[in-house]
C-alpha cells in the first residue's frame, strides 16, 4: 500500500508541473446494464431446455463515455463499451474488449464525426421500431440477415448529424483493411430519421462486402434451413437422424449482404404503435436471394411503472416463410430496476427447422416456443 500511495503522489506531482495549456471543460461517465433470467424452450434439437441466460432483454454492458470542451461550439468525445455475459464472466462480440463500441470524434452544431467500431445507420435509424424485440429480447429478425439487431461497422469513419426540425441524417464507411484490395470485407452504411410529435419515421441502407467475424453466416443455425442460396447446409446421418451443420466452423462465404429497412410509429395517449419492413439481398457462388421481412405491433404504458409489447412478424426467403409472435410484460421496480416476463412462438413452413431469434439449437420440428422470466439493472 506505502508503494502504490508514492507512486500516485508521484503521478500527482508530475501532473501538477505540467503547464496548463487551457482550462475547458470535461467530462467522463460510467454506464452500464446488467440483464439476467431464466429460459424455457420447448425444442432445441429435439429436446426441450431450462437455461440461465443473460443480456436478453438489453445486452450486458458497462461504458465510458467522455467530452471535452475544445471551445468555438467544438467538442472532442469518446465512447469505450465493453459487452459481457454475467452468467459465466465472459466477454461478448468474439471475447473482443470493447466489443459493443470504441470510437473518438469531433462534435459541433452540425454533428459528430467519429472513427472506430460504431454502430451502423440501420441501428440509429431503424432498429428502435422492431417492436416485437422491445417485449422480448430474443425476438430479433429472422437469423438478423437485416441487421436489426443493432449491430456495428469495424475500422470506420461516420457522421452523425444533430437534429434540425426534427429531422437527421448520417453516413458511414467501414474499411476492410485488406492489403491490395480496397473493397474486400468494407461496408457502408446510410440513412435519415424525421419525429414530428407523435409521429416518427426512419430508414437506411447498410451494405456488407464478405461479411465475416461475428456477422459472418451460418445459415441453418441463423434460420434452419436445410439448403442457402442453392447449397446444402446441413447433413444428415441415415442411421440416427443425427444433424451436422457443415458451417458452424467455417462460414458459408457471402460476397454481398445489402439491406434496406423502413419504420415508422405514432403514440396515441398511452399506446404506441410501430411497424417496420425490410429488404434484404444476399449473393453467393453466382446466385442472389432475397428476404423480406414485415412486422406491427404496439406499446402499453398501462401505468408509469408497468407497460405491455407485443408484436408479429412475418419473413418470406428462398420459398420459405415465417410466423412469429412475441409479447413481454415489464414493471419498473425503480426507474434503473425492473423485472419482466416475455414469450415467443415461431411457426415455419414445412422443411425448415424452426429457430427463434438466431438464439437456439433449432428445434426438430417447424415451430418453436420460448418463455422467460428475468430483471434487468442499469447504472
Amino acid at each position: 500500500m506505502k508503494r502504490l500511495n508514492a507512486t500516485l503522489s508521484g503521478v500527482a506531482l508530475a501532473l501538477a508541473g505540467m503547464p496548463a495549456v487551457s482550462h475547458a471543460q470535461s467530462s467522463v461517465t460510467l454506464y452500464g446494464i446488467l440483464d439476467a433470467g431464466i429460459t424455457w424452450v420447448n425444442n432445441t434439437g429435439g429436446s426441450h431446455v431450462v437455461k440461465f441466460d443473460d443480456g436478453i432483454s438489453y445486452g450486458n454492458r458497462w461504458g465510458l463515455k467522455g467530452t471535452e470542451d475544445l471551445g468555438g461550439g467544438l467538442s472532442a468525445v469518446f465512447v469505450l463499451e465493453n459487452g459481457f455475459h454475467l452468467g459465466n464472466g465472459q466477454l461478448g462480440f468474439g471475447g473482443t474488449e470493447f466489443g459493443r463500441q470504441a470510437y473518438v470524434g469531433l462534435k459541433n452544431s452540425w454533428g459528430t464525426l467519429s472513427f472506430g467500431n460504431q454502430l451502423d445507420m440501420t441501428e440509429e435509424m431503424v432498429y428502435l421500431y422492431n417492436v416485437s424485440a422491445w417485449g422480448s429480447g430474443y425476438a430479433i429478425h429472422q437469423g438478423d440477415f437485416d441487421r436489426f439487431n443493432g449491430d456495428r461497422l469495424p475500422n470506420s469513419v461516420k457522421f452523425l448529424s444533430n437534429e434540425f426540425a426534427g429531422f437527421m441524417f448520417g453516413g458511414m464507411y467501414s474499411f476492410g483493411n485488406v492489403a491490395g484490395n480496397f473493397h474486400q470485407d468494407s461496408a457502408w452504411s446510410v440513412g435519415a430519421h424525421y419525429a414530428n410529435g407523435p409521429f416518427t419515421l426512419g430508414a437506411a441502407y447498410t451494405q456488407l462486402n464478405n461479411p465475416h467475424g461475428i456477422y459472418a453466416f451460418d445459415p441453418y443455425a441463423m434460420i434452419g434451413t436445410s439448403t442457402f442460396l442453392g447449397r446444402p447446409t446441413i447433413s444428415v446421418d441415415a442411421a440416427t437422424g443425427a444433424i451436422t451443420d457443415l458451417y458452424s466452423s467455417n462460414s458459408f462465404p457471402v460476397d454481398r449482404q445489402g439491406t434496406f429497412g423502413i419504420g415508422s410509429s405514432y403514440a396515441i395517449g398511452d399506446v404506441t404503435l410501430m411497424g417496420n419492413f425490410t429488404y434484404t439481398q444476399i449473393k453467393a457462388f453466382g446466385n442472389t436471394s432475397h428476404m423480406q421481412v414485415a412486422e406491427g405491433g404496439a406499446s402499453w404504458q398501462v401505468t408509469p411503472a408497468f407497460s405491455a409489447i407485443g408484436g408479429y412478424q412475418y419473413t418470406h426467403f428462398d420459398g420459405h416463410h415465417w410466423n412469429q409472435l412475441s409479447a413481454g410484460l415489464h414493471y419498473l421496480l425503480s426507474k434503473r430496476t425492473d423485472v419482466y416476463i416475455s414469450g415467443d412462438w415461431l411457426k415455419a413452413s414445412s422443411g425448415v427447422n424452426a429457430v427463434i431469434g438466431y438464439s437456439f439449437t433449432p428445434s426438430t420440428t417447424t415451430t418453436q416456443a420460448d418463455v422467460r422470466i428475468g430483471m434487468r439493472h442499469s447504472f
